[in-house]
């Protein structure tokens, strides 16, 4: 979710949505090392990478395999919509 290259160490949060569910989760998250890991790992498997150094603060309180709350739901929305559009793009012949 997040990459800077700051004094601060680096955050990622990765989140899933399945459509059975009322929002998505955070499935994983990390500072430093971890956030890399994950970075990485969106990078291996073409998972577009969202920027929000705001967004990923909030988002490293939620704890792991639960649903954003409901105050973060349009931030998220947002960031969803980006991927949408990132996605289809990707996807056109």
């Amino acid at each position: 979710m997040n990459k800077d290259k700051s004094d601060k160490p680096q955050q990622a949060i990765a989140l899933s949505y399945q459509s059975n569910t009322n929002a998505p989760r955070v499935v994983a998250k990390g500072t430093g090392y971890m956030a890399d890991k994950i970075l990485s790992t969106a990078s291996q498997h073409s998972v577009p990478v969202y920027q929000n150094k705001t967004l990923a603060s909030m988002l490293m309180a939620v704890e792991l395999d639960r649903e954003i709350p409901p105050e973060l739901y349009q931030a998220v929305a947002e960031v969803l919509a980006y991927i949408y559009h990132i996605d289809k793009k990707m996807h056109k012949f």
